[in-house]
């Protein structure tokens, strides 16, 4: 399938070294507001086709699937430009700024019939399963709470600071524990509860979130920007806990009894780099004509937004309003 990345920065170029390993995905077209920059991206990375503005590559009848690598800011822009176009999509998370502007591709998505998916790589990972099916075995007991935390010293990055760019902890960091404990716990969520400190430009440098189930579990999510953390995703049992090394792109898992011994180690799958499984599902779900990823339903991804816009509310963080609306 002849794949589009727009926007020219770091993510892109990880996604490009993902589909240079793929049969399945040809590097096709790159386009960056710099004509130059997509020229040099497109030279290092293979890609036939290099554009000096998103419109322009948008009307590139070849272009087959579209890949969105700009900043949280963007993404509902760029989205609807590819949408209009009739282009299937692959979103960068945080898939929009808001639930509000969620609902709206989707909506357009529907009316265009191209399938939209949010590119949050854990969701697709066969850790994933391996995940839910050693909680599904029993092996830790009764499981009644996970914790869970995601910190980068990423403060100087302009990105992550800037509230015109969507900046902060939670649409870039926090969107992984949160995404964590769904996964695992599901969405039957009775209550929730959070705190953030601000940073001086008004968003949120680091924040603890909690999440209450209907069933008595709980899940303890933290995440900031300005340190470096063990990134563990934790399951407490009543026979043992379980580990997951790295909850943003899983390395191992082990499992511990009640006596505290080592019972268990549990290698993911070697793969390119990771993003191979989001790129693969997408294109397969476009080959059977679908218009979503099991993987990441499009009511998973409202869920999620929807969260994160009543912590946001909570600790009063707002971005301008023309990144707000739409």
């Amino acid at each position: 399938m002849k794949i589009a990345i727009l926007g020219a920065g770091n993510i892109a170029e990880k996604l490009a070294h993902t589909m240079a390993g793929l049969e399945e995905a040809e590097c096709y077209a790159v386009a960056s507001r710099s004509l130059e920059k997509a020229q040099r991206f497109a030279k290092e990375f293979g890609f036939e086709k290099a554009y000096g503005s998103y419109e322009e590559m948008l009307a590139d009848d070849s272009v087959e699937l579209v890949y969105i690598a700009t900043p949280h800011s963007h993404h509902y822009r760029h989205m609807k430009l590819c949408i209009e176009a009739g282009k299937h999509v692959l979103c960068e998370k945080a898939f929009t700024v808001n639930e509000k502007q969620a609902e709206e591709i989707f909506r357009l998505a529907k009316e265009k019939d191209v399938l939209v998916t949010e590119a949050i790589w854990t969701r697709y990972m066969p850790s994933r399963k391996i995940i839910n099916d050693l909680l599904a075995e029993g092996m830790i007991g009764e499981v009644k709470t996970l914790t869970a935390n995601l910190d980068y010293a990423i403060s100087n990055k302009e990105r992550i600071i800037r509230p015109e760019l969507a900046g902060g902890a939670l649409l870039d960091v926090g969107v992984y524990t949160l995404n964590f404990a769904l996964m695992h716990f599901g969405n039957k969520i009775a209550k929730k509860h959070s705190f953030a400190q601000l940073t001086e430009t008004g968003v949120d440098g680091q924040n603890v979130m909690i999440l209450s189930y209907e069933d008595g579990r709980m899940a303890n999510l933290t995440s900031g920007i300005y340190g470096l953390s063990d990134r563990q995703g934790i399951f407490y049992g009543s026979k043992g806990w379980m580990v997951v090394d790295n909850i943003n792109d899983p390395l191992e898992i082990k499992v511990y009894d009640e006596n505290r011994i080592l019972v268990k180690e549990v290698r993911v799958p070697e793969q390119i780099n990771g993003y191979e499984y989001e790129v693969l599902e997408t294109i397969d779900c476009i080959k059977k004509g679908l218009r979503e990823c099991p993987s990441m339903k499009h009511e998973d991804t409202l869920e999620v937004m929807r969260l994160m816009d009543g912590f946001r509310s909570e600790w009063g963080v707002k971005y301008p309003e023309e990144i707000e609306q739409f």
